[in-house]
């Protein structure tokens, strides 16, 4: 528990301002919901719970000690696992088409609001895990398995955005799962590799973007002993 409260207090600034933007993202949703008297997107709160949950999965890993390899292999899956749901939001766009027009604006600014947290929480999750991998894998490793991560977040959003599939799915239909994964692998199914060779490009190139420029300067890879 000290530990967790450590890692809050040197990373303050950051938690602080990732509150702020995420009650940003409601508050603009509320103007929405009055303006067009209307809960539509009410959804995206649900959303951003849900990407919340790999963060919090790096943070719980991070302020602990070094553990055996089995249970961090089982912490990695859980997050992998979840880890598609932060960065699923940018697909929320595809709702626009349902926007009043002369009111777009508004919805555009309220999608992308929430997309941005919900980017954010993933790089912020995605720096904390390669850190702890590097304790685990051997640097010769750790690039094709980043390139890895990316591919398999990428093709969860697909799952999730074009075949519904939520992450707990995987518990409660694991074969249908596996079964629609499997066509997907051994068919001809252009859509389904287009997206996720394009989507898993997308976050590799602005994550390594934002540990190059952004994030040394805030500290979020490197904690304080």
């Amino acid at each position: 528990m000290e530990s967790i409260k450590t890692l809050i207090f040197t990373r303050f600034k950051i938690l602080s301002l990732l509150t702020i933007s995420m009650a940003l993202s409601i508050v603009l949703l509320m103007i929405r919901m009055k303006m067009h008297q209307s809960f539509y997107l009410l959804f995206l709160v649900w959303n951003l719970f849900l990407a919340i949950i790999p963060y919090a999965i790096t943070i719980g890993l991070i302020s602990t000690p070094k553990t055996n390899k089995l249970v961090f292999v089982i912490w990695f899956s859980i997050w992998l696992l979840f880890l598609p749901n932060a960065p699923y939001i940018v697909t929320d766009l595809l709702h626009l088409i349902n926007s009043k027009s002369h009111l777009m604006w508004l919805d555009i600014l309220v999608i992308l609001s929430f997309a941005f947290n919900g980017l954010i929480l993933f790089f912020l999750s995605l720096s904390d895990m390669e850190k702890r991998i590097k304790q685990y894998v051997p640097s010769r490793y750790i690039f094709p398995l980043m390139l890895s991560i990316f591919g398999l977040t990428a093709f969860g959003i697909y799952l999730g955005r074009f075949l519904r599939y939520n992450s707990w799915e995987i518990i409660n239909e694991p074969l249908q799962i596996f079964s629609d994964i499997f066509r997907i692998i051994l068919e001809p199914n252009t859509e389904a590799w287009i997206f996720t060779l394009t989507f898993a490009s997308f976050l590799a190139i602005s994550y390594w973007m934002l540990k190059a420029f952004t994030i040394p300067k805030i500290d979020l890879a490197d904690d304080k002993k």
